[in-house]
């Protein structure tokens, strides 16, 4: 039987993301669309694509370039980190929204205002940025994800969800449902998320990410 943690009458749901990936940003931007025709509600959780690709995996098969970003991608994260910590777990949706925002939409990867503007935009001090080129903070973000990724394994990514009990790498959509679309793909999901011994659903992908 699958059971569903409530918080004030609404299922949460467990979200690991990293601010740098895509993929990530469209699902949580589906699960925001799914808070408003069913109840659910997200609670925003870190990862970190460094790690895993550095470090869990060892840097196995990476192009140069990729290992590149791999290793800028601590950046973003490590700025999620250290405002969980100044200001409470709460803070991470607002702030995701903020980066993602200009990382994605409006394509300033190689911005370096993104972050202090950003936590500007989530009410948070710009001394965070710093946090960008520090470790202090990655036993945090380690212990975050292995809470995801001990449970979904290491051969998936990012984004990660829990269902009830049941952790699932995805779902990977491009563009983001909107509406009830969204909320139809949120009722598949909690159907093959109980179902006993459900693994996994894949077809190759023939688009690029969409943020409309």
């Amino acid at each position: 039987m699958l059971v569903i943690k409530e918080q004030a009458g609404r299922h949460e749901v467990p979200f690991w993301f990293d601010p740098l990936c895509p993929w990530a940003w469209i699902t949580s931007r589906w699960l925001l669309e799914v808070e408003q025709v069913r109840p659910v509600s997200a609670d925003w959780r870190i990862m970190s694509l460094a790690y895993l690709n550095l470090v869990q995996r060892e840097g196995k098969g990476l192009s140069d370039e990729y290992r590149q970003m791999m290793t800028n991608a601590w950046g973003p994260v490590r700025v999620c980190a250290a405002a969980a910590e100044h200001s409470g777990s709460s803070v991470l949706g607002p702030l995701y929204t903020a980066i993602g925002t200009r990382l994605h939409n409006h394509r300033r990867r190689d911005d370096p205002t993104v972050i202090t503007e950003a936590l500007a935009e989530a009410g948070l001090p710009d001394s965070l940025a710093s946090a960008a080129t520090s470790t202090e903070f990655d036993q945090r973000i380690k212990d975050s994800h292995d809470e995801a990724f001990n449970e979904v394994g290491l051969d998936v990514g990012t984004p990660v969800l829990r269902i009830g009990g049941t952790a699932l790498f995805g779902p990977v959509v491009t563009p983001a449902p909107r509406g009830e679309a969204a909320g139809r793909l949120w009722d598949g999901l909690v159907m093959v998320a109980g179902t006993d011994g459900f693994f996994e659903l894949k077809r190759s992908r023939d688009r690029k990410p969409s943020f409309e």
